[in-house]
């Protein structure tokens, strides 16, 4: 863990005694940063449409469905772009101006434990990769129902208690 740190010229030899096991933590934040360093290329949007569904929008534009690979593997989905069609020679082709990418890209989203992939769909130059954070029924939130104060009371009048004799 603290060789992750040093790169940064983060001393944090008097934190690994109170961070014990926290490198599968420090292996996720250097991951987001390598990621963060990878460019713009292709731009997408993460949105939010409902509490807990959430759409990865990608412009792929000129790339087919079969040139395109979405991976899931250790919380980590990955969307790798390669154009397979046969691309006539640089030379032979007079550009006036080309803002069109047609390279490779790959691009890694790491999701939460409770985050599933629902759907993924291609229309139009954009890919939409669906996702659904799922939450267990034991850390959703519980309504608990207030008793008037005369209800308990004759309640635990009408109970018999085990009493030692």
């Amino acid at each position: 863990m603290t060789d992750f740190w040093k790169v940064y010229n983060i001393n944090t030899s008097n934190f690994d005694r109170y961070f014990v096991g926290a490198d599968q933590m420090a292996k996720r934040l250097a991951d987001l940063a390598n990621t963060a360093m990878t460019g713009t290329f292709p731009p997408y949007n993460v949105k939010k449409v409902e509490d807990n569904k959430y759409v990865i929008e990608m412009a792929v534009a000129g790339f087919a469905k079969q040139d395109i690979e979405l991976t899931l593997e250790d919380n980590k989905l990955s969307i790798k772009g390669n154009i397979t069609a046969e691309q006539p020679a640089e030379d032979s082709i007079a550009y006036l101006y080309k803002g069109i990418a047609d390279r490779a890209f790959n691009r890694t989203f790491t999701l939460a434990d409770n985050v599933e992939i629902k759907n993924a769909e291609l229309l139009n130059g954009m890919l939409k990769v669906w996702l659904e954070h799922i939450i267990p029924e034991s850390k959703k939130p519980k309504k608990i129902d207030i008793n008037d104060s005369g209800e308990t009371s004759s309640k635990v009048k009408n109970k018999k208690f085990l009493q030692e004799q």
